[in-house]
């Protein structure tokens, strides 16, 4: 039975038995143990006075405490949950819009509605996407993390629209997306049963990079103080400890202890993406 299901599922199978993969999935489940109970550990609020300030990491305040007494740990696995749901909001919401722009597009390639899209797309791709961002953050005066991933997610999509597109114009020539044609399914049926399902381990790569990439956007802005007005994340974090000059006091717990959880989640992903690409291109494959 089991033997029957790793036939069926081969990609599958040497997605789990990848090395790359498996380092991967095991740093991104610890960084996501700390965000679901790290907060639950801590006894304090991540703007509340834990005691008092310059205090080095020890059993009673396992990262530190910043210059005015609040507790590092605290603020760091509260900002590490926004920071995690920034990246998946904005990168689904990316991965998304590029998919649908680049499933129509290629399909209807060579066509005034494929050269609209393709023209929409290069706009966004031309406009600088930290320019844009930041005026669109300044734009707003009150900024939750759902309205940071959204603002993040308009600029991201574009990439992913134009990779899309030409998987969708190789796929489209397939014989049995002729023939689904000729039997005159639905665009909508050929394109989700016969384009989308034969893409989906390159769309799940995609998302992951679109993940990485939204996540260091969102960290971009915060350092330029354009991130949320209300709530916590990582970024806000080291930016706080920028403004206060924590590194030049002495206190390097305070931005070097957030930034390297966040270098860890996007390594993690890192490898993820690269030991998929092996696992799901035959060639890569390790024997």
């Amino acid at each position: 039975m089991f033997k029957d299901f790793w036939i069926r599922h081969e990609n599958l199978y040497y997605a789990l038995t990848n090395k790359k993969v498996i380092f991967g999935l095991t740093l991104v489940a610890l960084v996501f143990l700390l965000a679901a109970f790290g907060p639950s550990i801590s006894p304090y609020g991540y703007n509340e006075y834990a005691g008092e300030g310059y205090l080095p990491p020890s059993s009673d305040h396992y990262f530190g405490t910043t210059i005015d007494g609040r507790d590092v740990f605290t603020r760091t696995v509260y900002g590490l949950r926004s920071t995690l749901l920034v990246g998946a909001i904005a990168g689904t919401i990316a991965t998304l819009i590029g998919c649908i722009v680049g499933f129509l597009s290629g399909y209807f390639g060579g066509t005034i509605f494929d050269e609209t899209l393709m023209m929409l797309t290069n706009i966004f791709v031309v406009i600088p996407q930290l320019a844009l961002l930041i005026v669109i953050a300044a734009f707003l005066e009150v900024r939750g993390v759902v309205a940071m991933a959204i603002i993040v997610a308009i600029t991201a999509w574009p990439w992913t629209a134009r990779a899309v597109r030409s998987q969708t114009l190789s796929l489209k020539n397939e014989e049995y997306v002729s023939l689904s044609k000729v039997s005159s399914l639905s665009v909508g049926r050929i394109l989700r049963e016969d384009i989308a399902s034969n893409m989906f381990s390159y769309v799940f790569m995609v998302f992951i990079l679109q993940v990485n990439g939204t996540m260091l956007a969102t960290v971009q802005l915060e350092f330029l103080g354009l991130g949320p007005t209300r709530g916590i994340t990582l970024g806000l974090v080291m930016q706080n400890a920028v403004i206060w000059n924590g590194i030049q006091l002495g206190m390097w717990w305070w931005a070097i202890i957030p930034g390297l959880i966040l270098t860890i989640f996007i390594t993690a992903l890192y490898f993820i993406n690269t030991g998929l690409d092996a696992a799901f291109n035959p060639r890569l494959r390790e024997m």
